[in-house]
């Protein structure tokens, strides 16, 4: 008999999954505060909560049966995810439950603006008849750009194609293949922005993602277009758009989510040409049955099974197991990172092959860390080695591993090889002394370099001279260089550089490095 507690609301079809179960005894005890928490938490094999239960360390440390908590939604910012990692605990969320509801809601704002409803509410209740103001237009035949192209951004793409809308979208973390599976056509993220009639924000809140609807990208936008943002607040500069549609640079925007919720006393609220609505993205019945049921499925499947679906931290591993393999896995993890930030274009396949010693060990947690090298951080679901291999699966990357025993000049190497389109990415890695991991070789360029920290890898023409300018944008900077590895020239006279430096670059900076006349291509990678 497995006990489970629920400390939160949670719909009563997901209590009676559990009630129907001969296997499962449930507890449901709400409003727990931390020691509240703590006093009855060793009696439960698994806690089920929403967002009001704080799981912290002192709860993990007193849950001694614990072996899994369960988020009824797809926020685990209220769990301590690296203590349940310690304590061997499992947390689980429901990413996908709420996605129709919140693409629906999308749709919702779409039509809102094109046919001007609040307004036309508020006139009408007013006494007012004031149909030329009201004039509308048809989204059929319009273009919906689509910002980021998860499982929300497909939903919303194939509404939107219902509806007879020409759909685009951009997401570099999505190979083509998947894109076409959809009726959807990929462009750049400049293109999206100019094409669009209506535009629909569907990535999650990450450094690169901050505002990234900001001024220069509402400048470019069609006079007529339309704004929605239904994922998170902070991916559009709320200033920019105040003055965007103050002076009509677009037409409308509809606001689900804010950079400060509630969004109290904000310009934006004095607008006419906006709708807003109390980030209802999963504000809907079904959502709260949905992902109530699917917390509920997913931890009697763990509890019974061990299969840990929507796993967010890394199960439970021996220590021979993870004192073989964890060094290989670091050492994979920091070449898919190096190949996360090389590549141009989405990765459509990776190749992991373990050489030497390296083939001693499993292939598959190392191949899987090298997935989470190269995904983490680029989605709003977090990447572990529980979850990697099915985001990439959902992105459209395939993973092929292979092992030999045979050296090839180092008694251990691990080579991740990423695929895009007909152009390719290899890396090699080694490690000195069993534990301190090396860089080797960068597609044809072999080149010993210590993976960590900031690295400006560059391609150049080998001619006198670079070197010293490269040298000298980064001096005249103030930018202090800990290292540098240089390669010899390939067939084509070029060679690569991997310069390690104390800071990270400014994008000016990097553009400067660019300018150098012989310098091809420089890229920042940090570790």
């Amino acid at each position: 008999m497995y006990k489970i507690l629920i400390s939160d609301k949670l719909a009563e079809a997901g209590i009676n999954y559990l009630n129907d179960r001969d296997d499962i005894h449930i507890h449901i005890e709400t409003g727990l505060n931390e020691d509240g928490l703590c006093e009855i938490i060793g009696d439960f094999d698994a806690l089920l909560i929403r967002s009001d239960t704080k799981v912290t360390e002192k709860v993990l440390k007193a849950a001694s049966r614990l072996k899994v908590v369960g988020r009824a939604g797809i926020g685990v910012d209220n769990v301590d995810l690296a203590a349940a990692t310690e304590q061997g605990v499992i947390v689980m969320n429901t990413p996908d439950a709420n996605a129709t509801t919140t693409a629906e809601l999308a749709i919702a704002h779409l039509l809102s603006l094109s046919r001007h409803l609040p307004f036309a509410d508020r006139s009408i209740r007013a006494g007012k008849w004031e149909r030329s103001k009201l004039m509308g237009s048809e989204v059929a035949h319009k273009t919906l750009s689509i910002l980021g192209f998860g499982t929300i951004g497909r939903i919303v793409s194939q509404r939107a194609l219902g509806l007879g809308m020409q759909v685009i979208a951009y997401d570099p973390f999505v190979t083509p293949e998947i894109f076409e599976s959809y009726g959807v056509k990929p462009v750049d993220l400049d293109q999206l922005i100019e094409k669009a009639d209506y535009l629909t924000l569907h990535c999650p809140l990450i450094e690169k993602t901050k505002n990234i609807i900001g001024r220069n990208q509402l400048a470019r936008m069609k006079k007529g277009a339309m704004l929605i943002n239904c994922a998170r607040g902070g991916l559009i500069d709320e200033a920019a758009l105040y003055d965007a549609l103050v002076n009509n640079d677009i037409a409308g925007a509809a606001l689900d989510v804010y950079e400060h919720e509630p969004p109290v006393n904000s310009p934006l609220l004095t607008l006419d040409n906006i709708v807003f609505t109390p980030h209802l993205g999963a504000s809907t019945s079904e959502a709260q049955v949905a992902v109530s049921v699917e917390i509920a499925r997913q931890a009697v499947t763990y509890l019974t099974t061990g299969e840990a679906v929507n796993a967010l931290n890394l199960p439970r591993m021996s220590a021979e197991q993870l004192k073989k393999a964890s060094q290989f896995m670091r050492l994979a993890n920091i070449l898919g990172k190096v190949l996360a930030n090389l590549a141009t274009k989405p990765i459509e396949r990776i190749e992991v092959a373990l050489f030497g010693k390296a083939s001693e060990v499993e292939a598959r947690p190392v191949s899987v860390e090298a997935l989470v090298g190269l995904l983490a951080g680029k989605l709003s679901t977090p990447v572990n080695r529980v979850n990697a291999e099915k985001i990439a699966k959902r992105q459209g990357i395939a993973l092929v591993e292979s092992k030999t025993e045979e050296t090839h000049d180092y008694l251990s190497l691990v080579k991740v090889t990423g695929f895009c389109g007909d152009q390719s990415i290899s890396l090699s890695g080694t490690l000195l002394g069993e534990s301190h991991p090396r860089l080797v070789q960068i597609d044809r360029f072999e080149i010993e370099v210590v993976p960590e920290g900031t690295l400006i890898v560059t391609r150049h023409d080998d001619k006198p001279g670079v070197i010293s300018a490269i040298s000298a944008v980064l001096g005249n900077s103030n930018i202090n260089i800990t290292r540098m590895e240089v390669s010899a020239a390939d067939e084509e006279e070029r060679a690569m550089a991997v310069i390690s430096i104390s800071e990270p670059l400014t994008d000016e900076i990097l553009g400067q490095l660019c300018d150098v006349p012989a310098v091809c291509q420089a890229t920042q990678i940090i570790l």
